[in-house]
């Protein structure tokens, strides 16, 4: 039933307004529920799709590296590898929460696991730069290491934003002007996993993997994929600045 401005009288129920619509499927399919244990923000909705996917992917890593003999090198995909897993599982805990005292905890959680992560990330960059030393040995020649070079360079910007954002806020000049970045670090931060995917699917035309671990591209290629389809669905609209109206268009909101 339509009211004097045209509008449906149960507009509210068409809108899905508020933080908890997820980019695709109905309004609490990716929400977490009142009383309910944060961790379990890993299995809802379509997030056992990347739970798969990411381990899958962190599996034929580890099996391929562990089932050769172990070179100092050898350290660089596995730290990597483990990095990446820990970031999406900072996604994924974060996601869907929604009222403040979640948000909060959260962040939080959020926090902790992307500090791992990062660290992680971090050791394999310094492994690779330390291999990498010497005049025989070129540097960003490959898709893989172009890639890799980007995703460090972003994910440690990334995680700055972060936690100045959240935790000295000052440094914006004020907290409304810090919360209005978050919107973009969300979106980058989804930027840095599809990288960080790419860069390890990358990784499977290296000479390294041709001819020593002989990883499948296939292989990599749709556990990679598996991971966005499970992660990007669970997208909350409303975090990135994207509002829908009464008729579920998409539009820009503040």
């Amino acid at each position: 039933m339509a009211s004097a401005t045209g509008i449906p009288e149960n507009v509210n129920a068409l809108r899905g307004t508020g933080e908890d619509e997820p980019l695709l499927g109905r309004r609490g399919d990716a929400s977490q529920l009142e009383g309910v244990p944060i961790y379990l923000n890993l299995w809802i909705g379509t997030a056992p799709i990347a739970q798969a996917g990411i381990w899958i992917l962190t599996a034929i890593v580890w099996g391929a590296i562990l089932s050769h003999q172990l070179i100092f090198f050898s350290t660089h995909p596995l730290v990597n590898s483990a990095g990446l897993l820990l970031i999406t599982q900072a996604a994924l805990l974060l996601q869907p929460t929604h009222t403040p005292a979640q948000k909060r905890a959260g962040t939080l959680h959020h926090f902790g696991l992307n500090g791992l992560g990062v660290s992680a990330l971090l050791v394999g960059l310094i492994i690779i730069e330390i291999s990498k030393r010497g005049p025989d040995h070129a540097h960003f020649e490959s898709p893989h290491s172009i890639l890799g070079l980007i995703t460090y360079i972003l994910l440690f910007i990334q995680a700055i934003i972060g936690f100045t954002q959240y935790f000295t806020p000052s440094v914006y000049g004020s907290v409304e002007r810090a919360r209005s970045v978050w919107k973009y670090h969300r979106m980058s931060g989804y930027v840095v996993v599809a990288l960080g995917l790419a860069t390890i699917c990358a990784a499977s035309w290296t000479t390294y993997s041709l001819y020593v671990l002989h990883i499948q591209h296939w292989a990599v290629i749709t556990a990679s994929v598996l991971v966005l389809v499970g992660l990007l669905p669970r997208i909350k609209l409303q975090k990135l600045g994207i509002k829908k109206d009464w008729r579920g268009r998409e539009r820009l909101g503040s």
